[in-house]
């Protein structure tokens, strides 16, 4: 599809609602609308304290329009920008929308956090029911998504109220796993090719723990949580996870951690021995992610493990005194069905860990999206799966507690944490909802501090490759401590 802007420079935001509404579309900005084809104008002019935008697009045959405006008299240059930004899209997605075979669920809502939009609205004095009205009416949300988002927000509302200005929390990667899976998008080495770094990785990661402890302590700040995740962090040997955990406890205060995870994620690196070590070194909380309980969908998206293994591992799990287990699924895998995948759930309901975190696949850009009619083909078999997962869930007691979407996740849906009564995982709603300051431990790692009061959020990276992480050790501290507000 060919754009043109006239009036602004939004590029990004045309384009993320395009590709929203138009996810096989190839995004090319003219100065000119062609005479033929896919195409689309984007127009804004402000006039008298107001806004006014203009839609007009012209997809397969059809031609498409919408008009509105709103009031930007007396605001900010933030709420300004906001307002018409919000107004931009919105002209997109009403004038495009209407000739869709089907609306996207998540209506006009492009941002992978919809529920820290609903708690926004709520902090800001709107009742819940004005909330979810606000969702329905003024963003297209379907309705099952405006009840999700809601939950998802609650749950946000009652853990910010327990963060205290000097808490944080903790995230710390191992981006190493025995084989990549065809649709991991993190960054994640195999160990056959990268084994030999697991060592001096470690090593590194160790250095930078011991440096984010002083500055920890040095800023008076307070770990609520700690999540170790990957990659698969039990890649590592028992004896690694030892060094690892028994260097966490040396070098912060455990005196205030509510909460302690490992992702053990693949069944094919977990042993008695490990859990052993991560539960002696208090970790309360350990996910074991299947992805499928279908062992023709395990080979086809690359695992190398049976669903035997999965039971298996998750009663080694219960034996070694874990009370807090997640599972995770993936609807939309090579192979599986809204049969197939309904099996997965209930096997996993029947098994009754405390979470169970329903994902959506998430597509890379451009990977089998050039066929429009398998396109829409998918995003029904995977709206069916979430259906009949949410059904599943719900009748056995579980309830969404978060909620995130991710680009090009199949069908344009989300990922939600399933969860029973009071064993919600702390740091994904931290962590998802912005709710705190976290620091990022390990390659790829982004730390955030949050400004509750203000919304304002800074990031610093870590290098994202294991080789580069290692080559930047001793040079890891400067962007934690200018977040930390203690100088370099």
């Amino acid at each position: 599809m060919t754009y043109v802007l006239i009036g602004h420079e939004m590029k990004h935001a045309v384009e993320e609602m395009l590709l929203h509404l138009l996810p096989a579309a190839v995004l090319t900005r003219a100065e000119k609308l062609p005479e033929t084809g896919d195409r689309c104008l984007s127009m804004l002019r402000e006039q008298d304290g107001r806004a006014y935008a203009l839609a007009e697009a012209v997809v397969d045959g059809r031609c498409l329009r919408c008009e509105r405006d709103a009031a930007i008299d007396g605001m900010d240059e933030l709420a300004r920008k906001r307002t018409v930004t919000e107004l931009i899209k919105t002209t997109l997605y009403e004038a495009i929308a209407p000739g869709l075979p089907e609306a996207p669920v998540w209506g006009s809502l492009t941002g992978v956090r919809p529920a820290k939009l609903a708690r926004g609205l709520i902090e800001r004095g709107k009742s819940r029911a004005e909330t979810a009205e606000a969702l329905r009416g003024h963003f297209f949300v379907s309705q099952k998504r405006v009840s999700l988002t809601i939950r998802a927000a609650e749950t946000a509302l009652f853990f910010g109220n327990e963060i205290g200005p000097d808490d944080i929390s903790l995230y710390v990667g191992i981006p190493f796993c025995p084989s990549r899976c065809y649709y991991c998008s993190f960054v994640s080495a195999a160990t056959a090719q990268s084994g030999h770094l697991i060592e001096p990785y470690l090593d590194a990661l160790c250095r930078e723990i011991e440096e984010t402890g002083a500055m920890v302590r040095e800023a008076g700040k307070r770990v609520q949580s700690i999540y170790i995740g990957g990659g698969t962090p039990t890649t590592l040997t028992a004896e690694q996870l030892k060094r690892l955990t028994a260097r966490l406890a040396e070098a912060f205060d455990f005196s205030f951690l509510r909460e302690y995870t490992v992702e053990a994620g693949r069944p094919d690196t977990i042993t008695p021995e490990k859990l052993a070590a991560l539960k002696t070194a208090g970790v309360t909380r350990v996910s074991i992610n299947p992805q499928s309980m279908e062992d023709e969908v395990l080979r086809q998206i690359g695992r190398r493990h049976t669903a035997t293994d999965v039971l298996r591992t998750y009663e080694e799990a219960r034996q070694a005194g874990f009370r807090e287990i997640n599972m995770d699924l993936i609807a939309g895998l090579t192979g599986d069905t809204p049969e197939s995948f309904g099996r997965s759930v209930h096997t996993l309901i029947g098994l009754a860990p405390e979470n169970i975190t329903v994902h959506t696949l998430a597509i890379k850009r451009g990977a089998d999206l050039s066929d429009k009619a398998a396109n829409a083909a998918e995003r029904r078999k995977v709206g069916e799966m979430l259906d009949l997962a949410e059904t599943a869930l719900g009748a056995a007691g579980y309830g969404p507690y978060y909620l995130y979407r991710q680009k090009f996740s199949a069908g344009g849906f989300e990922n939600v944490g399933w969860c029973k009564p009071g064993t919600e995982c702390f740091y994904n709603v931290a962590m998802m909802e912005e709710l705190q300051t976290i620091l990022s431990l390990g390659a790829g790692g982004v730390s955030k501090r949050v400004e509750r009061d203000t919304g304002w959020i800074e990031r610093t990276n870590n290098p994202k490759y294991p080789q580069e992480y290692i080559g930047a050790a001793g040079r890891l501290s400067a962007g934690k401590r200018k977040l930390l507000r203690l100088g370099v």
